[in-house]
C-alpha cells in the first residue's frame, strides 16, 4: 500500500507532466495576450473542478475555517501565474522559466513560519542539488535579463512557492482538492475577464485548440500539485517538480527539433539521479517506520 509521501510524489510527477504540456501548447498558441492565455489556463480547471463537485455531491461549501487559506491560495498562487506569464513574454524562455523553479525553494521558507516544518539537512541538499541540474538545463545569462521583468518573474515563483505551502495547509485541515482547485480557478478566470475585455484578440481556430489544450494540461498538473501538497509537506516532495523541465526538454525534443547541449543533458542526469536517490531514501525511511511498528 502506497504512503502518504509515495502519493504525494506520484502527484507532483503528474503535475509537473501537465504542467510541461500546458508550457507547450501555450508556446503553440503564439502571439496572444497574457491575460488571455491565463483565461484559459484556469477556464477548463473550473469547469472540471465543478463537474467533480457536483459529481461528489457534497456541494460548494469551503469547511469551517479554511476561508482565510483558500484566499491567499487564489491570491498567490493567480499573481504568480500572471507574473510567469509576463516574464515568459518579457524575458528568453530559459531565465524566465529558471525564476519561477524558485518556487520549491520558497515553499520550503514559507512552510517554516506556516507550518511550523523544519527541513531536514538532506532535504535541503536535495532540493540545492536539483536546482543546480535545473540551472544547467535553463542556463540564465544574467546580461540580457532587465531588471523590472526578471523582478516580476521572481515574484511569480514566491507566488508559486507561497501558494503550495497553503495548499498544504488547507489539505491538514482537511478542505476538498476540487473546492482548492475551484476557488482558484474561478478567481483566476475571473480576474482576466476585465483585462480580456479590454484588449481581446480574437483567436484562429487552431490557436484556441491549442489553448484549450493547455487549459486541459494545466487542470491534470493544478489537481496534481493540489493533491501532492496536500499528501505530504513542500520538504519532502519539492525536488521531483524539477521533473517539469525533463518534460518539456523531451517534448521539445520530438516535436520541435530542439535537441539538448550537453550542459542540458548533464542537468537531467543530476535531476533525475536526486530524484531517484529522495525517492530509495523515502521507501527506506517508510520500511524502517513500518518495521518498528
Amino acid at each position: 500500500m502506497l504512503t502518504n509521501k509515495s502519493k504525494g510524489i506520484i502527484c507532483i510527477l503528474l503535475a509537473a507532466l501537465g504542467f510541461s504540456l500546458m508550457t507547450f501548447f501555450v508556446r503553440l498558441s503564439g502571439d496572444i495576450p497574457v491575460m488571455e492565455k491565463a483565461f484559459f489556463r484556469n477556464a477548463v480547471a473550473a469547469l472540471v473542478s465543478v463537474f467533480l463537485i457536483i459529481k461528489s455531491g457534497e456541494g460548494f461549501k469551503i469547511k469551517k475555517g479554511c476561508g482565510t487559506g483558500i484566499f491567499f491560495r487564489c491570491l498567490f498562487g493567480t499573481s504568480g501565474l500572471i507574473a510567469n506569464f509576463y516574464a515568459i513574454d518579457k524575458l528568453n524562455i530559459a531565465d524566465a522559466n529558471m525564476l519561477n523553479k524558485l518556487s520549491p525553494f520558497f515553499a520550503i521558507l514559507i512552510s517554516i513560519p506556516l507550518l511550523k516544518e523544519k527541513p531536514k539537512k538532506l532535504d535541503i541538499a536535495a532540493v540545492i542539488i536539483a536546482f543546480i541540474g535545473a540551472m544547467l538545463i535553463v542556463r540564465p545569462s544574467g546580461s540580457n535579463m532587465q531588471l523590472f521583468p526578471a523582478l516580476i518573474g521572481l515574484y511569480g515563483g514566491f507566488g508559486a512557492g507561497t501558494a503550495y505551502v497553503f495548499v498544504r495547509k488547507l489539505g491538514k485541515k482537511g478542505e476538498r482538492t476540487p473546492i482548492i482547485v475551484f476557488c482558484f480557478s474561478m478567481f483566476s478566470t475571473l480576474i482576466a475577464v476585465p483585462f480580456i475585455a479590454m484588449n481581446f484578440v480574437p483567436l484562429s481556430p487552431r490557436q484556441l485548440l491549442y489553448l484549450i489544450l493547455a487549459g486541459v494540461a494545466a487542470t491534470l498538473g493544478q489537481f496534481g500539485i493540489t493533491s501532492a501538497y496536500k499528501f505530504a509537506p513542500a520538504k519532502e516532495i519539492s525536488v521531483f517538480d524539477y521533473t517539469q523541465v525533463i518534460f518539456a526538454a523531451l517534448l521539445g525534443i520530438l516535436f520541435l527539433g530542439e535537441i539538448p547541449t550537453i550542459l542540458s543533458v548533464a542537468g537531467y542526469v543530476i535531476i533525475i539521479g536526486v530524484a531517484a536517490l529522495r525517492w530509495m531514501y523515502n521507501l527506506k525511511t517508510d520500511d524502517s517506520v513500518t518495521a518498528q511498528a
